[in-house]
């Protein structure tokens, strides 16, 4: 079986913890831990947030001039490679020495006339009181919006069109590769308009979720899951009544909405994936992967099941 899965920002960097090279190996192994059985029985190809990277090297970044100062898609390509390499380390203390692994710098493109570019969204980066994001977005011109009771900064998140690299993707899977791709939602490129049509980076960070469906869709995959830290998608959350869906069809999921800034692209994500391919997505806890593969746990969606079930 051919399995993508997603990693969630958690499985990175928890909120509140320092952004430190440790703290995020820490957390990566932890994250190995959970996917390395199914690396043993299993094609698996895996995807990563890197919000808090990209935010961490921006900050760095912005201690230049601003011409001196590195744009978001060579950051995004900068983290791929270094959460890529942390991933490939741990998931390879784990495995047998024959595995094989590969991180793959993953140009995606973006649409020019996307209305993301108007209204950014994206976080990306740490959580700030809102006299320091006044401050900075006056030094800076960047764009802050509350994350909660605190503020976080925000890029333009264009809809993935397509992956680049995906030729040697399928290669790699074909070969027996754990494949580590589309981190962070993949570096964000368009084609200049001209008859030239260069490609080039875009000042913007891809809704991870939303370009790991597409990847996941390109390789036909069985199984495609988004792991969090949540042990999988809730109904009334936060109230004494809140339960957690185990099985549903797109349809019955959709009827119910879900924070835009945290479940809501997932539930997207697995209903767009489940619709257009008749297969799988789940939505679980990182700690619960190799359970979910097995379907006992998280939130399956499917166009195969019956309606909407939850868990007891």
């Amino acid at each position: 079986m051919r399995v993508v899965i997603a990693l969630g920002g958690n499985a990175l960097l928890k909120r509140g913890e320092p952004m430190t090279a440790e703290t995020q190996r820490h957390n990566i192994r932890i994250a190995a831990e959970a996917m390395a059985p199914v690396a043993k029985e299993h094609e698996l190809v895996i995807s990563h947030g890197n919000g808090p990277q990209v935010g961490l090297l921006a900050l760095q970044g912005a201690a230049y001039k601003p011409d001196e100062a590195y744009p978001l898609d060579v950051l995004g390509a900068e983290t791929e490679g270094m959460i890529g390499y942390m991933i490939e380390q741990e998931m390879g203390n784990l495995l047998p020495f024959e595995v094989p692994f590969a991180t793959l710098l993953t140009m995606v493109e973006v649409d020019p006339e996307d209305p993301g570019f108007k209204n950014p969204t994206k976080f990306v980066g740490p959580v700030y009181e809102k006299p320091d994001a006044d401050r900075i977005a006056k030094e800076k011109g960047w764009v802050f919006k509350a994350d909660g009771p605190k503020w976080r900064r925000v890029v333009p998140s264009p809809q993935p069109k397509r992956i680049f690299e995906i030729r040697p993707i399928k290669w790699l899977i074909e070969h027996n590769t754990v494949v580590i791709c589309a981190g962070g939602g993949g570096i964000p490129t368009m084609y200049e308009r001209g008859a030239s049509r260069k490609l080039v980076g875009v000042e913007a960070v891809i809704d991870k979720d939303l370009c790991s469906e597409l990847l996941a869709r390109e390789l036909e995959a069985d199984l495609f899951i988004m792991a969090t830290d949540a042990p999988g998608v809730y109904i009334d959350f936060g109230k004494p009544e809140a339960k957690v869906i185990r099985q549903s069809t797109p349809a019955a999921i959709g009827k119910y909405s879900f924070p835009a800034g945290s479940m809501g692209p997932k539930v997207d994500a697995a209903c767009h994936f489940a619709t257009a391919t008749g297969k799988t997505a789940a939505i679980g806890a990182l700690a619960d992967i190799p359970a979910i593969v097995q379907g006992k746990k998280g939130t399956q969606i499917s166009k195969r099941f019956d309606g909407i079930t939850f868990h007891s």
